[in-house]
């Protein structure tokens, strides 16, 4: 049985959180926000700065708030497979906004953090599809990137009991390619262009 700790109790936080439950983990969901932090259903609330029970750590917080994550539990995700969902965006011209000479937030997390194995997942789905797990009368899938196959297996192993499926997208370089996909999500949804219950839908 797998431990998981989701930090951030917004919608892709719960999304994910419900996933875990489902897949049948041992479910922590932190938040700074007592009452969202208790609200998914099977999963243990902690509250923000309580130490982490997970194995694989799920940073469901927007971009600008990694830096708080890293203060807070830097030291503690050292050893665990921590799982990037988030697209870096600047939303005045929604451009990627990443520091001159990153590729992408998941590899820099990874130059930040030496000791934890960095794995790309859940950023090009919106939470509506995660939640229901379905995307257009199809499972939702979930495109994963890592340079560790065992993590990699984790977290799609983790998806797939939890009702979804993946598609592997290769080792952590690819993170730029999945957050440049998710940021035009987000962009052709802010733009009323596809709905916010819409995604990118991976056939075979």
């Amino acid at each position: 049985m797998s431990n998981v700790t989701v930090i951030g109790a917004g919608n892709i936080g719960s999304a994910v959180a419900a996933i875990a439950v489902k897949a049948g983990a041992n479910v922590q969901v932190i938040d700074r926000d007592a009452q969202k932090a208790a609200a998914v259903s099977g999963a243990t609330a902690a509250a923000w700065g309580e130490p982490v029970t997970g194995d694989i750590v799920v940073t469901a917080l927007p971009y600008p708030a990694y830096a708080d994550v890293l203060a807070a539990y830097g030291d503690q995700l050292a050893g665990k497979v921590l799982v990037d969902p988030s697209n870096p965006i600047d939303f005045t011209t929604f451009d990627l906004a990443l520091p001159q000479g990153t590729a992408s937030a998941a590899e820099e997390l990874a130059a930040k953090l030496p000791n934890t194995t960095v794995v790309k997942a859940f950023n090009t789905t919106f939470a509506a599809t995660l939640a229901s797990g379905v995307n257009d009368g199809a499972p939702t899938v979930v495109q994963v990137a890592a340079d560790d196959d065992a993590a990699k297996k984790a977290v799609r192993d983790l998806v797939e009991q939890g009702g979804l499926k993946t598609v592997d997208a290769g080792p952590l370089k690819r993170a730029q390619y999945l957050e440049g996909m998710g940021a035009l999500q987000i962009i052709l949804g802010v733009t009323e262009q596809t709905p916010w219950t819409a995604g990118y839908k991976v056939v075979r």
